[in-house]
């Protein structure tokens, strides 16, 4: 009986083992990514990942409410609603900044969370964190399709139409197909062939696209960053022309009721607008790849949320200034393009067909970030030993991670035949609330724990700000569990939660072992150093 406590609190010590921030560094400068990085890049990286597929699909979602009324939408009081996400955002992002300054090493919230509340929940961490950028990626290639289809439509008088209006199959997920089959009166058995009885569906522009992205990142980060700042200066241009022309539209009396759906709907858009704030979170796993992480990485994180919420709430207002959200039968064409078709609608053709290719480059950027930020938190856990040694690879002449850019890649492709955009967003949302929360206690913890660790930037006003991110994020992703209803919002919990009992099953039967294998196999190293150096000595006696 006393070996079998023995042996459970022996296994509770291991589960709740911190990592010295000391160690990690050593780990990271002994083995780690090439500096590439300065801090124009760490903010264009960010807005290149939050503006994207926020502004130009799911924010005529969170101005009008789902397509099937199972979600409230906020109408013109979309502006408060972004700005409450990013109020959100920017308690975590504070709590990022002093994190990525004081431990600078691949990984972020996870890294951060094995130094503070140790093995176990660094590794839920971890795998939360793969759920927010893995199927984040997943529902940014979703809409990176949406958008190439719509962009191509335009060119149907001189494109065969095979090209502009391909098969369902062809640019669908199998659950979007037999959706849109059923909403068309079509029978999803003759229209989706299969082969041995297995129905076949690609999304062969996402899946093209998430090729692309993967040779990008194999090459290298410092790459990806300027084709990423080509992209950023496009989409900007873009937004810039939407609202500048559009503000020549409004009518004021399309913001009126401004809030058609009280707090439920500004509450709920926050929290689905609030999946277009993802990225600047991933700038902190791109820290080990800083040339000067301790002043570059606070400015890169903040300046990228600013930078993005003040374009928000300037197309927010002009968006439902010229387009009505509420009242009217909302024409399906806000909810895929918005600023596309609200362009369309006042007859400017030409600016709606710049926004298009403005969207793509947007969501081409996202996808670029989101695949680098996957790779870099699976880096980091190969590194700790929860993953397999082969994850740690480097390549000899790019300096990337490219086993694990590619195994993302594929996870991707293989995540594109299943997941639809808006269950993948809910997902990704879901995950991002929780790190953002993990991140904003384990601030708490360390400052009690390692008060004296020096903190070349420190979060304001603490523990008052870390404690409105938790109460911030835990309240939204609490109201959206209680308000949201319907197939999407309940499949997404669901999924959610096992994803969550996932990890727990992993880490007990694969990852706590081989922690505990690689400690004996660093004991055994030691303990054969140790009397190595006694024989010199006694050697040298004699």
């Amino acid at each position: 009986m006393a070996n079998g406590k023995f042996s459970v609190s022996q296994i509770l010590r291991n589960m709740v083992t911190r990592k010295n921030p000391d160690d990690a560094l050593a780990g990271a400068a002994k083995g780690g990514l090439e500096k590439t990085l300065g801090v124009w890049d760490l903010i264009i990286l960010g807005v290149g990942a939050i503006i994207g597929s926020g502004i130009f699909a799911i924010v005529g979602i969170a101005a009008a409410g789902s397509a099937d009324g199972t979600s409230p939408g906020a109408g013109p009081a979309l502006a408060i609603s972004m700005v409450i996400a990013a109020i959100a955002c920017v308690f975590s992002a504070l709590c990022y900044s002093e994190f990525a300054t004081m431990i600078p090493v691949a990984g972020g919230a996870y890294t951060y969370t094995f130094a503070t509340l140790g093995e176990f929940a660094a590794w839920i961490v971890g795998w939360i964190l793969m759920l927010e950028y893995a199927i984040g990626f997943i529902a940014v290639s979703c809409a990176w399709t949406n958008h190439f289809m719509q962009f191509i439509k335009g060119f149907s008088n001189i494109l065969p139409a095979w090209i502009y209006n391909p098969p369902v199959w062809l640019i669908n997920d199998y659950r979007s197909a037999v959706n849109y089959c059923n909403l068309h009166g079509l029978d999803s058995h003759a229209v989706i062939p299969s082969i041995a009885g297995i129905p076949i569906s690609l999304n062969l522009p996402a899946i093209v696209m998430i090729i692309i992205t993967t040779a990008i990142l194999v090459k290298g980060t410092k790459d990806s960053a300027k084709m990423a700042g080509i992209m950023v200066a496009v989409k900007l241009g873009v937004i810039a022309l939407f609202v500048l022309t559009g503000i020549f539209y409004i009518k004021p009396e399309n913001w009126t009721p401004f809030a058609p759906n009280g707090f439920e709907g500004v509450f709920m858009g926050a929290f689905i607008i609030f999946f277009a704030y993802i990225g600047f979170d991933a700038l902190a796993t791109a820290a080990e790849e800083c040339k000067n992480p301790q002043k570059d990485l606070p400015i890169g994180i903040l300046g990228s949320l600013i930078v993005t919420t003040v374009v928000y709430v300037l197309v927010a207002l002009v968006l439902t200034g010229m387009q009505p959200t509420s009242g009217v039968a909302i024409p399906e064409g806000l909810f895929k393009a918005p600023m596309a078709f609200a362009m369309t609608a006042v007859r400017q053709n030409w600016i709606a067909g710049l926004i298009s290719i403005g969207s793509l480059a947007g969501l081409t950027s996202v996808l670029l970030v989101m695949h680098m930020a996957a790779t870099r938190v699976l880096f980091a856990m190969s590194r700790d030993n929860f993953l397999p040694g082969v994850f740690q690879k480097i390549h000899p002449k790019f300096n990337t991670p490219h086993i694990l850019t590619i195994t993302v890649g594929i996870v991707g492709i293989l995540g594109t035949l299943i997941l639809d955009l808006n269950v993948a967003a809910s997902l990704c949302n879901f995950g991002t609330f929780t790190s953002f929360i993990i991140v904003c206690v384990a601030i708490l913890i360390l400052r009690k724990i390692d008060p004296d660790r020096e903190r070349p930037f420190k979060v304001p006003f603490c523990p008052w700000f870390p404690l409105m991110g938790i109460v911030c994020c835990g309240g939204l992703m609490i109201f959206s569990m209680v308000v949201a209803k319907g197939q999407t919002a309940a499949l997404s919990t669901a999924l959610f939660i096992v994803w969550i009992v996932m990890g727990i099953l992993i880490y007990t039967s694969y990852g706590y072992k081989k922690n505990r294998l690689a400690e004996a196999t660093v004991g055994e190293t030691i303990a054969e150093k140790e009397i190595a150096e006694k024989d010199e000595f006694k050697a040298g006696i004699k």
